[in-house]
Parts: structure tokens; sequence; C-alpha cells
């Protein structure tokens, strides 16, 4: 992708994006020129264009941190600086309530095998016994599951991550799972046999 339909395609969403964490328009435009300096200086990088939106976002993330750790202490704070709420969710704990939609989009089979060893707590060893498959098929199938439920939060929303790699903000960018199974991964994917 070039620069200029990275532009075209970003532009409105990373000026909103800032915009909602900048409080002075005059410095979220800064920041904004900022990131696409850093945008077209490294865009030679990123060789996975599937991974193009999540590098971009991640760019702008450390730009606006960079802003804030350059702000100076004695500086005042704006009025206009919206106050954390206490009893405000984080990113996590939204997502948490997601998790049931997402886990109905993974095939039957790949659901029990996480039942049973996320929820129930059994082993793998315990899985196979309890399911009738080997050791190594239940194991495939634990890891299959882990992967199409990663799969199903990723085809739904775009995530942001802190450099500890957790989730610190979403958007979500359809009604997966919510509106219809024809969108589940179970109906997209053809189904292995383990």
């Amino acid at each position: 992708m070039t620069f200029e339909n990275i532009y075209l395609e970003f532009d409105a969403k990373l000026r909103n994006f800032i915009l909602g964490r900048i409080s002075d328009p005059d410095m979220a435009e800064d920041i904004l020129q900022d990131v696409y300096l850093k945008i077209h200086s490294n865009i030679d990088s990123v060789h996975d264009s599937e991974k193009l939106e999540s590098w971009i976002y991640q760019i702008t993330r450390n730009t606006i941190i960079d802003y804030y750790r350059r702000a100076r202490p004695e500086d005042e704070l704006s009025e206009s600086l919206p106050a954390l709420q206490e009893d405000e969710p984080d990113a996590i704990a939204d997502l948490a309530a997601s998790v049931h939609e997402m886990f109905n989009c993974i095939p039957e089979k790949d659901r029990r095998a996480l039942t049973l060893t996320e929820i129930q707590g059994l082993t793998q060893a315990e899985m196979a016994d309890q399911l009738g498959l080997t050791l190594s098929g239940a194991k495939s199938r634990v890891q299959r599951a882990r992967r199409k439920l990663k799969d199903a939060f990723l085809d739904c929303c775009h995530f942001e991550f802190d450099r500890f790699n957790k989730v610190i903000h979403y958007e979500p960018k359809c009604n997966h799972c919510a509106s219809s199974s024809s969108n589940c991964l179970e109906d997209r994917q053809p189904t292995s046999k383990s």
C-alpha cells in the first residue's frame, strides 16, 4: 500500500483517534503530522499488509505517549481533559462480555475442548480420555480451538495493545456472531478432523 493510499484510508480515523486523547486541536494536528512522518519513514518495514492497520495505530499510540512524556510536569492540565472514572470498565472487562458470543462462533467440538480444558480445568490427557482421542489429537484440538477463538476476536475487532501486549482499547469492526450464525468461523472455515 502506498503512503497516499494510507493517508486517504486512515486520515479521518487517525485524526479522531488522536483528538480523543489530546484535548488541544493544534497539538493533535502536530502529533498527526509526526505520525505521518514516522509512517512514511518506516513503511518499508511492513511486509504483511494484514498487519498494516495495527502497525499504524501502534505508531500513533507511541507518538501520543511520547507527547505526554515530553510535557513538563509544571504545565497546567487543560480543563477540557476528561477525568478518568474509577468505575469505568477497562477494555479487557468490556471484551469479557463478548467471549460467549465469540465462543459460539467456533465449531462444537472445539467449544467442547475449550470448555473441558479452560473452564472445567481438565488436563489435555484427561480431555483425551473423556473424548476418546489420542493425547496428540487432544492437544491439536485445543490449539486449533484457541486459534479459532482468537481469529473470531481478530475478525470482529481492531485491537490496540500496550508495550506489554495487554489490550488497552478495541473498536468493533462488525457484529460478528451477534447478527447471524452465517458470520461465524464455523460456517466460513472447513472443519478438519482430529
